[in-house]
């Protein structure tokens, strides 16, 4: 199997975490790891497991939620709730800051990322000398492809 230097990076980080506190390193858990950084963009678990189980992986939905859950503890993932019921997730590993914009009619999520909010982040950071790690920033509102049908619909 191929790896970047970011998922090679990923289980040095995640199989380090896995020893300090004292949990099994699981072939499960790094096939788990392994799937999401070869993922682009958002997944939420249950289209995860089911990537897996196409792809004939012998793992139960259990120790995918147990994973997701030991890789948001060591940052390798970041945790969304895109204003849906189910949660979705990325990976995180020295990804940078970005923010989304959420359709409200269809779902689509499209990351951004503008030099005006890195720009309000250090405003921030200078006026109030609060240490901040990261921020989440979500706009909800028309796709250009609904905001079309709601227009045409008229």
């Amino acid at each position: 199997m191929k790896h970047s230097k970011e998922k090679d990076s990923a289980i040095y980080i995640f199989k380090s975490y896995l020893e300090r506190k004292g949990y099994r390193k699981t072939p499960e858990r790094f096939a788990v790891l392994n799937k999401i950084y070869s993922i682009c963009g958002h997944f939420d678990v249950d289209s995860l497991y089911e990537m897996m189980k196409t792809e004939k992986y012998a793992i139960s939905i259990a120790t995918v939620y147990n994973t997701i859950e030991l890789l948001l503890e060591c940052n390798l993932i970041k945790k969304h709730q895109f204003g849906e019921n189910a949660s979705r997730y990325e990976k995180s590993f020295e990804g940078g800051n970005h923010d989304h914009l959420i359709c409200t009619d269809c779902g689509k999520v499209v990351e951004f990322w503008n030099p005006l909010v890195e720009k309000i982040q250090e405003a921030a950071t200078c006026s109030t000398q609060f240490e901040i790690s990261c921020h989440v920033l979500y706009f909800y509102g028309l796709c250009p492809a609904c905001k079309s049908k709601k227009t045409d619909g008229l």
